[in-house]
């Protein structure tokens, strides 16, 4: 009987389960990277390595998963469509699984014009949802072909939803795809508005599956009003707005550190979800600083 990852187990003890995120850099130089990921394996239960985020080249996913699973440490392969066809994305799988990664969060993917290679063509040869079915096809002995396999990999599969989307109903409807073809997990985008995705979770709780709320740290009121005007799905009220813009110089990041901290206490305390994922962008270090900010148990 294959062995549940150490993320499954968290889930099923009925704990508040929480992930961070890695960024790979661009280019070679990794000693920061395994700085954070040292400092952080111990306090999270699990690391989630962003796959060319934002369509921006780096070090690929599965290279970092496996530096995480040498330190120690447990990690989520992200696997998106938008760079590689049917055939290199099973591979990938294959390879993840020979290697002992058995988390995988399966995205769609951003679209290249938001990157650095916009010359690039995407593939989108499937999206998401067929690829967590082709997970859940590989687990079964066979290919999306329907060619067999000669051994067989076991996934603990995780997917994406955005409960600020409006409007909302499109992003219910691949919810419920992706619940349907054996989605063990989600991480949501970022939500700021606590009571909106309250409503968000009176829904998702009629089905079987474990939801992660996104926190993203905010580090200035600035990077705040730019996500409302430029990113879908995401929407941070004025109210936290004018709190990071009323922290003193030099005081935002701390302010923005102390708003996650207190919105992760809230969604546990009051039992909202079922964990969190913490996206600190670049400031990885200061993860740590928000798990204490939210009264979270540093060593998991």
């Amino acid at each position: 009987m294959t062995q549940k990852t150490k993320l499954q187990q968290a889930f099923e003890s009925g704990k508040f389960v929480v992930s961070a995120e890695i960024g790979p850099p661009k280019g070679t130089q990794i000693d920061e990277m395994l700085h954070h990921i040292d400092a952080l394996k111990n306090r999270v239960d699990a690391l989630n390595v962003t796959d060319n985020q934002s369509s921006v080249m780096r070090l690929s996913s599965l290279a970092v998963c496996k530096l995480i699973r040498e330190q120690g440490g447990e990690p989520i392969l992200q696997m998106t469509c938008r760079d590689r066809n049917r055939l290199a994305l099973q591979s990938d799988l294959l390879s993840a699984s020979v290697l002992g990664i058995n988390n995988v969060l399966c995205l769609t993917g951003d679209y290249i014009t938001i990157g650095d290679h916009k010359e690039a063509k995407p593939v989108f040869d499937i999206d998401s949802v067929q690829l967590i079915r082709a997970v859940r096809d590989l687990e079964k002995g066979r290919d999306i072909a329907g060619n067999e396999l000669q051994g067989s990999p076991k996934f603990f599969v995780g997917a994406v939803v955005t409960p600020e989307a409006d409007p909302i109903e499109p992003q219910l409807l691949k919810f419920e795809k992706k619940v349907k073809v054996g989605t063990d997990f989600f991480q949501t985008q970022a939500i700021y508005e606590i009571d909106n995705f309250k409503k968000f979770m009176q829904y998702a709780r009629q089905f079987k599956t474990r939801i992660m709320a996104g926190i993203v740290l905010l580090v200035s009121a600035g990077m705040a009003r730019y996500m409302n005007q430029n990113v879908p799905g995401i929407f941070v009220p004025q109210g936290l707005i004018d709190e990071m813009a009323s922290a003193p110089k030099g005081k935002a990041l701390e302010k923005g550190i102390e708003i996650a901290g207190r919105m992760i206490r809230q969604l546990k305390e009051e039992k909202i979800c079922d964990g969190v994922h913490i996206m600190a962008i670049g400031k990885e270090g200061v993860i740590p600083d928000i798990i204490r900010a939210a009264g979270l148990n540093g060593s998991r």
